[in-house]
């Protein structure tokens, strides 16, 4: 399993400490005129879920967000904060404190949502966006899907139970995934205690998402995608998804023609980024967002 890195941090404009990975930063690279890769993560997962990818990524300064309440981020005292437009607002806050004008975003999933956010909002700090296995709709299936388990500790105690479990229970959208993945991923995100595992993120991120949902019918996200038009953009879905369907993917290239789309096969909800068909798209997109 890959060493864990040391992150560095900054303060939100309402006081939490956000951790940041970005370890090809050098000062005698930063007149290189490429904008740097901005990974953001799922509802429930860090920065840490791009170790797939940074060995794959070579002239581009990769930099990794763990969103507020997750990884090794401070806990909001408000859960209302745990949104996409206040979590849209620290992606800007991180660039300026790196002194960063533009940027392309990778998001997976909720990270995905961020960036359509960032669109709408900011799209002039963005040269190009790619989209990893989401989408502006996301089907009622899914979603009962993710409620079942965001904000509780797994029934697993150990890291090998987590890792059977998660063999057993993605196979049929992950077909060939080795143990050995299942184990990494385990490890990395539940924490061993004397109790059995525990979650990296704030449990409260469950009653974030049930006060969202009390607070009226979700918003429509096609006018945030189509925000997207005129950017270098890019979609990878995982061809077992079951958050960006079919039907919604090819919706989206009807609406964007320029978009870039490409299906990763044997993969569900997410692909892990180093697959060959995820990378050519990922290198595609950062060879024209200048």
């Amino acid at each position: 399993m890959n060493t864990p890195r040391a992150f560095s941090y900054f303060t939100s404009s309402d006081g939490l400490e956000l951790a940041y990975d970005d370890p090809d930063f050098a000062p005698q690279t930063t007149a290189i005129s490429r904008p740097p890769l901005l990974c953001l993560a799922g509802l429930t997962r860090d920065g840490q879920d791009f170790r797939y990818l940074r060995p794959h990524i070579h002239g581009h300064r990769l930099i990794t967000l763990d969103a507020r309440g997750r990884g090794r981020s401070q806990y909001a005292d408000d859960i209302h904060s745990y949104s996409a437009p206040r979590e849209a607002q620290d992606v800007i806050e991180l660039l300026d404190h790196l002194g960063i004008d533009r940027v392309t975003l990778l998001g997976t999933s909720r990270g995905g949502l961020v960036a359509m956010a960032l669109a709408a909002l900011h799209k002039e700090r963005l040269a190009g966006v790619i989209l990893n296995d989401v989408g502006p709709e996301i089907p009622a299936d899914g979603i009962t899907r993710i409620m079942a388990y965001v904000g509780y500790r797994p029934a697993a105690k150990t890291h090998e139970e987590a890792a059977s479990a998660l063999a057993t229970h993605m196979a049929p959208a992950f077909p060939d995934v080795p143990m050995t993945r299942w184990r990494e991923e385990a490890e990395v995100f539940y924490t061993q205690t004397r109790t059995g595992l525990a979650l990296r993120y704030d449990a409260r991120l469950r009653e974030a998402l049930l006060a969202q949902a009390a607070a009226g019918p979700a918003p429509d996200l096609w006018p945030l995608f189509q925000s997207l038009e005129g950017l270098p953009c890019g979609v990878i879905r995982g061809a077992n998804s079951d958050i960006l369907t079919a039907e919604t993917y090819e919706n989206m290239q009807r609406r964007l023609p320029d978009l870039i789309a490409m299906e990763v096969p044997d993969r569900g909800h997410v692909p892990f980024l180093d697959e060959p068909k995820a990378l050519a798209l990922i290198h595609r997109i950062l060879e024209v967002a200048q």
